[in-house]
C-alpha cells in the first residue's frame, strides 16, 4: 500500500508518501518567523499558501491514482495549523475517493522510530518543541510514564536563544554555542517523581547574561535538562524492566542529548536507537507511515470525526499491532 501523509502541526508542512518499506518521497516547507517564536495564526497563514504547491511537487514525483489512503496530523499541535492540515487532507481524501486517517502525531514520532531502527518493545523519550515525554506500551496502549509540567525541552532551548537574540529554531545555534562551554553554572534541577520542568530553568539561564560568556551558559542549561531527561528515562527503564531505548522528536538530534543517554544504557545493558535526524524531527513520513499502520488494522477517520483534536493524547489511541 502507498499511503500520503500531511504533517503540519506546528511550524513545518511536510507532506510524504510511503509504502511499508520506504519513505517513496517527501515536499515540506517550513515556518520560519522573522522575529520570536512561532505565532499559530502566521504558521496557518503559512501552511495554506505552500500547501497546493507541495501537493503539486508530491503528485509530480508519484502518481495519485497509486494512492490507497490519506493520512494526516489530527493532534496534538497549535490549532490554526491543524485545521488547514486536517482541511487539505479531507479533500484529498474526497476527490481521490480514498480512506481518510486521523493520526496522532505523538504516536507518528514513536512508530517511524520503531519503523526506522527495529526497536521492539523500548522506552521511549520523546523530545520536540511543544512535548517532553517519557513514553511505552503496555498491553494495547502507550503510556505516557513521565511528562513535562510547563514548557516542552524544545520550547526551553528556543527561549533560551532567543534571550541570545537568536533567530528560530534555536535548538542547533544551542548546542553549537554548548560546544564552546568550559564552566558549568547551576541551574534548577527539577525533577518531581517521574515529571519535570524546564520554565524555572530557562529564567535562571536568562538572569546569568550579564556575568557569564553565553556559551558557558548554553553549556549548562544542556547539561541540565538533558540530566534530568536522562534521569527520568532511566527511572522508566528501571521500572518496566525492558532492554530498549528509543530517542524521537526534533530535539533527539542533538548529539549531546544522544551521548547521555548512550551512557545510560551501556551502564545499564541496554540499548539506545534513534531514527535518521531527517525524521526526528516533524515530517509527513511519520504520518503516512503511522496511517498505513492503521490502516491495515482497520482505522479510518470518518470525516464527520475528521475534527481537530489541539490536545490529543497518546494513551487515547487503541494499539492493535
Amino acid at each position: 500500500m502507498n499511503v500520503l501523509g500531511i504533517e503540519g502541526t506546528a511550524w513545518n508542512l511536510s507532506i510524504a508518501v510511503v509504502n511499508e518499506n520506504e519513505v517513496i518521497t517527501v515536499a515540506q516547507e517550513a515556518y520560519i518567523p522573522k522575529e520570536g517564536g512561532i505565532h499559530p495564526r502566521e504558521a496557518s497563514q503559512h501552511h495554506a499558501e505552500k500547501m497546493p504547491s507541495l501537493i503539486k511537487a508530491i503528485f509530480d514525483r508519484f502518481p495519485k491514482e497509486k494512492i490507497d489512503a490519506i493520512a494526516f496530523s489530527q493532534g496534538p499541535g497549535l490549532g490554526p495549523c491543524l485545521r488547514v492540515t486536517a482541511t487539505a487532507s479531507r479533500l484529498l481524501a474526497l476527490k481521490l475517493k480514498k480512506p481518510l486517517i486521523g493520526v496522532n502525531h505523538c504516536l507518528a514520532h514513536v512508530e517511524v522510530g520503531r519503523w526506522k531502527t527495529n526497536a521492539k518493545n523500548p522506552v521511549a523519550l520523546y523530545v520536540s518543541g511543544g512535548n517532553s515525554q517519557v513514553i511505552a506500551r503496555r498491553g494495547n496502549r502507550y503510556r505516557v510514564f513521565g511528562e513535562t509540567l510547563d514548557i516542552g525541552i524544545g520550547n526551553a532551548i528556543d527561549k533560551l536563544a532567543r534571550s541570545f537574540g537568536l533567530q528560530h529554531p534555536g535548538g542547533p545555534k544551542i548546542e553549537k554555542l554548548a560546544e564552546g562551554g568550559r564552566r558549568y553554572y547551576p541551574l534548577p534541577y527539577v525533577v518531581k517523581g517521574m515529571d519535570f520542568s524546564f520554565s524555572g530553568m530557562v529564567t535562571a539561564a536568562q538572569k546569568l547574561k550579564e556575568s557569564a560568556r553565553i556559551e558557558d551558559i548554553a553549556f549548562s542549561f544542556q547539561e541540565t535538562a538533558f540530566a534530568m531527561l536522562t534521569e527520568v528515562t532511566e527511572r522508566a527503564l528501571a521500572y518496566l524492566g525492558y532492554d530498549e531505548v528509543l530517542l524521537v522528536g526534533g530535539v533527539g538530534v542533538n548529539k549531546r542529548l544522544q551521548k547521555m543517554l548512550g551512557d545510560m544504557c551501556e551502564d545499564r545493558g541496554a540499548k539506545l536507537y534513534y531514527p535518521p535526524s531527517e525524521l526526528m524531527g516533524d515530517n509527513g513520513a511519520m504520518i503516512a507511515y503511522t496511517g498505513l499502520l492503521m490502516l491495515k488494522h482497520g482505522y479510518t477517520t470518518p470525516i464527520e470525526e475528521s475534527f481537530v483534536k489541539p490536545n490529543f493524547r497518546i494513551e487515547e489511541v487503541e494499539i492493535r499491532w
